[in-house]
């Protein structure tokens, strides 16, 4: 029995702006366990730029090419946290809001770059190698539905009618992997001068948790094991290594600034308030307010506190695109303009900001506008080439300056990244009648139908 996945996409969906991939698999899994199962990834400029911020010395001192290994954060308030693919690192929302400080995230990220540089890489995973953001989440999907339904055969099920990937142990690391993954993870940060205090905390957390029932384990520790050794040895580590910073004051502060926005927009209103009360004046405490009022549609409350948060840090650049954003999802589109300018002058290599700045000028009925958002496209697009939504974009400025072949290439690339193979073939098709044969364009419209053919 198949599974089907569809991918949508929202314009500006709460905080899962421009790009969140909302794969919704429905299928024939037990109806009271799952009957229907949900992976959102979130995009975020400012929330990837901090978290690659702290990964990147940890990669680095692994010997792996940061670059080269993608970082997505998945809408899920479970504690969790995993490997796929080899080189994709996977951090749920809910070991980013419920982490007491940014040094358990970063000894989180320290044992998982362990994982990667280690190639603790399970049989299953061998074959995801290079396949897409759509098969790898299909993939995952089907471990979740193993994991909350306690049954393996569907899991193995989704896998095969996902991806043609059998395995119940996708996800599952070894005792051995995993003390290896430790071990390495501690190296990494011992090389990074920083503390491991924070992993063994997190460790200690899901030491707890191994004493409750299967189902009420959080999903880190069913695909991490755990033992009593791995804890005593990070305890016995962390006594006789004193050495190591502890997070400085601007890593404690970008991480608050990551939680406040998490809470802010993933969480209700009254739970958002009781987190940070009216009385609480810190910065991330107005920062979550100004994003609770604008989810309930209350722009005359949220304006003044981003402005406030502006003329405190006016070269931040995340600030301004929030403010931008408040305005455009109010239908103030000429408003909110020059705050997503300032955004991407401010952080000119964000091709999240640009994206959303690209956005916001097609939406403008000024062409004087379309220039310079397909100038923002083509930036983005080299950065992402797999983000379908730029490609949609794309399509949209092609269309405007009449380049209706470019247009319908673009339509195609968007379809390849979504795995829909039919409109793949279809847009390169009538890009290839609108095109010189032999041209730049023609030929990639080409290479889309004889790859697309090739693995039907």
């Amino acid at each position: 029995m198949g599974v089907g996945v569809r991918i949508l996409f929202f314009r500006f969906s709460y905080f899962v702006r421009l790009v969140a991939a909302s794969l919704i698999l429905i299928g024939f899994w037990p109806q009271d366990a799952l009957a229907q199962t949900r992976i959102n990834l979130i995009r975020d400029a400012e929330i990837e730029t901090i978290i690659r911020n702290y990964a990147t010395p940890l990669f680095e001192a692994a010997d792996l090419d940061p670059a080269a290994i993608g970082i997505h954060i998945v809408a899920n308030p479970r504690l969790n946290a995993f490997v796929a693919a080899g080189q994709h690192l996977f951090l749920n929302t809910g070991l980013l809001i419920e982490a007491a400080n940014a040094s358990q995230v970063i000894g989180v990220i320290a044992h998982e770059t362990g994982h990667i540089a280690g190639g603790h890489l399970i049989r299953g995973q061998e074959a995801l190698r290079g396949a897409s953001m759509q098969t790898l989440i299909a993939a995952i999907v089907g471990i979740g539905v193993g994991i909350a339904t306690g049954n393996g055969q569907a899991t193995s099920a989704i896998l095969t009618g996902g991806s043609g990937i059998a395995t119940s142990n996708f996800l599952q690391f070894s005792r051995g992997q995993e003390a290896a993954a430790d071990q390495a993870g501690l190296s990494f940060l011992e090389e990074t001068d920083q503390s491991a205090t924070g992993f063994l905390e997190f460790l200690e957390i899901l030491e707890k948790q191994d004493l409750l029932s299967s189902r009420r384990q959080s999903p880190y520790l069913r695909t991490h094991p755990l033992t009593r050794d791995r804890v005593s040895f990070v305890r016995e580590y962390v006594n006789t290594h004193p050495g190591g910073t502890e997070p400085s004051p601007e890593i404690t502060k970008s991480f608050r600034r990551i939680q406040a926005k998490l809470i802010g927009f993933m969480q209700p209103f009254r739970r958002v308030m009781r987190h940070y009360p009216k009385s609480d004046t810190s910065l991330e405490a107005r920062y979550a307010h100004s994003i609770a009022y604008y989810r309930r549609e209350e722009i005359d409350r949220a304006l003044p506190l981003i402005d406030g948060l502006i003329e405190l840090e006016p070269d931040n650049a995340y600030f301004h695109e929030l403010r931008g954003q408040m305005l455009f999802e109010n239908g103030r589109l000429e408003e909110s303009l020059p705050s997503y300018k300032n955004a991407v002058r401010l952080d000119p290599s964000s091709a999240l900001l640009r994206m959303g700045l690209a956005h916001v000028q097609l939406e403008i009925p000024d062409s004087r506008e379309n220039h310079p958002a397909m100038e923002h496209l083509l930036y983005a697009i080299e950065k992402e080439r797999d983000n379908p939504q730029i490609w949609q974009l794309l399509a949209i400025g092609y269309g405007r300056e009449k380049a209706y072949g470019m247009s319908a290439l673009a339509l195609a690339e968007k379809a390849l990244r979504l795995g829909d193979k039919v409109t793949a073939i279809q847009q390169a098709t009538r890009a290839q009648k609108k095109m010189p044969k032999g041209s730049p364009g023609w030929i990639r419209a080409q290479d889309i139908k004889i790859t697309t053919n090739l693995h039907p």
